[in-house]
């Protein structure tokens, strides 16, 4: 079976102030450590980095030096995530059943939660990683709290997520179509009836938004690594 890693990094970086996917980690863009795992993953037959169009010669550039037989394709996002992600459907290998969606600045996944997440996809309609919240969640509406919601039923998504090709493609056509913004594409595909599994991901595998989570992810990299 083959199997499509797109690895969604064209986002602008408007709340950390740069583009997050390109900062230097150890010397090397954060992208670059987000996709050794797919690299090395018996399972993963290509790799498709969807960047900002400014940035592909970039990142090109930065991956030719990859000791891989892999295919490793750098390509140009949309204006949503939901277009980038479309843009890598369209070139994927026709051979291609399932494709596994990850967020290019979440740097510390690992090999073992990528093969776990796919295996676990093939018992539903696709899987995602996500991971239990420790914190108390409550509903809000203005400055007024409504409602603690149970924390046993709270989970945080992550990613990677795999679904198989015809249903990632039908739900992004979807969303596309009828303007849906999902924040991940489990939702879009929840949205329209497909029953979604999880396994629990890890609570190093945290996706560098803020200024705060570089704090945390240079924190991670230097323990990792000692």
């Amino acid at each position: 079976m083959k199997i499509t890693a797109i690895i969604a990094a064209a986002g602008f970086g408007e709340r950390f102030g740069e583009k997050k996917q390109l900062k230097l980690l150890n010397g090397r863009p954060l992208l670059f450590h987000t996709i050794q795992p797919f690299i090395k993953s018996e399972l993963i037959s290509e790799i498709l980095v969807v960047v900002p169009k400014d940035d592909v010669i970039q990142v090109e550039r930065e991956f030719k030096s990859t000791l891989t037989s892999k295919k490793i394709e750098v390509i140009s996002g949309g204006k949503t995530r939901q277009e980038s992600v479309n843009n890598g459907l369209k070139i994927s290998d026709k051979e291609s059943e399932l494709i596994c969606v990850h967020d290019g600045v979440r740097p510390f996944v690992t090999l073992s939660l990528i093969e776990k997440v796919i295996k676990a996809s093939m018992e539903h309609d696709g899987a995602i990683l996500a991971a239990p919240s420790s914190d108390t969640i409550k509903k809000i509406m203005g400055n007024q709290i409504l409602e603690t919601l149970p924390r046993e039923t709270i989970w945080r998504a992550q990613t990677p997520q795999v679904f198989s090709k015809a249903a990632l493609e039908e739900a992004i056509q979807i969303a596309i179509d009828e303007n849906l913004e999902g924040t991940d594409e489990s939702s879009i595909l929840e949205m329209i009836g497909y029953q979604i599994g999880f396994i629990e991901g890890s609570p190093l595998n945290i996706k560098i938004t803020t200024k705060e989570d570089w704090i945390f992810a240079k924190a991670i990299y230097k323990e990792l690594n000692d």
